[in-house]
């Protein structure tokens, strides 16, 4: 059907073969027929057998992404109106939708594209060259499904400003889709309000993958200090203090996100508990150590350091060299809640890590939970890179 059939060499496409959708361009043997980066492709094994058609690019280390395992399948505006309607009745489903995410990638089967609800606004996210052709169609389709269910969605904006973008040949873009609107958003999540600035805030505006995890934490903190190291725009820290923890510092090193996090705090009335802090994390544990502070609850939530599998080894020392200064500063009993976001930070590897820090923090570890991310960012099984977020709940105790 399609007019450019790219052929995999003899033994490669393992990826593809066990249920992802992915094809690296090392695993390529040939391309016949004419194509411009981007276009729909029929995908073939190297004895010729379909296997399915995805668009291409070969700008990119990931030069075809699967769209459909039908070789036949015509990718138009009924292809991915399918996809969307399935997307938000799983949502439906398994989430509060007031805020969540709406389409995570691989995940619904829509390569390439992220998009967020906040209230009743929509953040885009185009990271590869064929799905940026098709964004504002997706989008579009997205609105008309949510007005179905009377969610009225008053503005888009754009946040394909993402590095990413880069390997795939394309500049990084940020804006409005369709009329302008005020960027700062008010939500409420878990009993608590944030304004959400989707223009200049990180990634989307707000991370919405550990909504549940924030939710975990709350009862454990009613009457407790309470320390929660990057806090970003204060999302654990204020879920402590909306709990009744007694007090709460929560530290960053971005004077923008501490500043966001302290109007967080006047939004939800708690900034006579919840305080914050801008200081680098790794710098201001060792120091609360020596002023002998401790505390009931300690929460690590950094940002990914392994952002590439060539970077695992150095994170590895991140997060354990983390990990030990956080765990110095629960008190005997308390509570410890730690997470990696990074893909490439596998699970096994994580808790080997933390294991190490602990070891090394002299205190023993009793489980008491571990969690991924939201459902509203699934786990596609096969789709290793949409398994992302480990999160582990502790409690602590000295040795004896």
């Amino acid at each position: 059907m399609y007019q450019t059939i790219v052929t995999l060499k003899k033994g490669e496409g393992r990826t593809l073969k066990s249920g992802g959708l992915w094809v690296y361009d090392n695993e390529i043997g040939s391309i016949k027929g004419d194509y411009e980066n981007g276009d729909v492709v029929e995908i073939h094994d190297f004895d010729g057998y379909p296997m399915g058609c995805g668009y291409i690019n070969m700008k990119s280390r990931i030069a075809l992404r699967l769209l459909s395992r039908n070789k036949d399948a015509v990718i138009d505006e009924a292809f991915w109106e399918k996809r969307v309607r399935d997307a938000w009745e799983y949502r439906k489903r398994v989430v509060d939708v007031s805020s969540c995410r709406l389409i995570f990638g691989e995940a619904d089967f829509l390569p390439g594209i992220v998009v967020d609800k906040f209230s009743d606004v929509l953040v885009v996210e185009a990271l590869t060259l064929g799905i940026d052709r098709w964004k504002e169609t997706i989008m579009g389709i997205l609105k008309r499904v949510l007005a179905e269910d009377e969610i009225r969605i008053r503005g888009i904006y754009e946040r394909s400003d993402a590095k990413v973008r880069l390997q795939e040949g394309m500049e990084r873009v940020k804006g409005f889709i369709g009329e302008p609107f005020d960027t700062k958003v008010e939500i409420l999540e878990n009993g608590v309000r944030y304004m959400v600035d989707v223009e200049e805030g990180q990634k989307t505006g707000f991370f919405l993958d550990q909504k549940n995890n924030r939710a975990a934490i709350q009862r454990l903190c009613k009457d407790k200090r309470v320390l929660d190291c990057f806090t970003h725009t204060g999302s654990f820290a204020l879920n402590a203090g909306i709990a009744g923890a007694e007090s709460v510092l929560g530290v960053d090193s971005s004077r923008l996100a501490v500043e966001q996090a302290e109007e967080n705090a006047r939004l939800n009335h708690l900034e006579d508990k919840v305080r914050f802090r801008c200081a680098d994390v790794f710098e201001l544990l060792p120091e609360l150590q020596a002023q002998g502070e401790r505390f009931d609850v300690v929460i690590l939530d950094p940002p990914a350091f392994a952002k590439s599998r060539n970077s695992v080894k150095n994170a590895v020392k991140g997060y354990r060299e983390i990990n030990l200064r956080g765990l110095r500063l629960v008190r005997d009993g308390g509570f410890f809640a730690t997470c990696s976001c990074s893909h490439f930070m596998e699970q096994e590897l994580f808790a080997k890590t933390i294991r190490e820090a602990a070891a090394g923090a002299r205190r023993r570890l009793r489980q008491v939970e571990f969690r991924t991310q939201g459902p509203d960012h699934p786990i596609l099984w096969a789709a290793e890179e949409s398994y992302y977020l480990k999160f582990y709940v502790f409690q602590v105790c000295e040795e004896r």
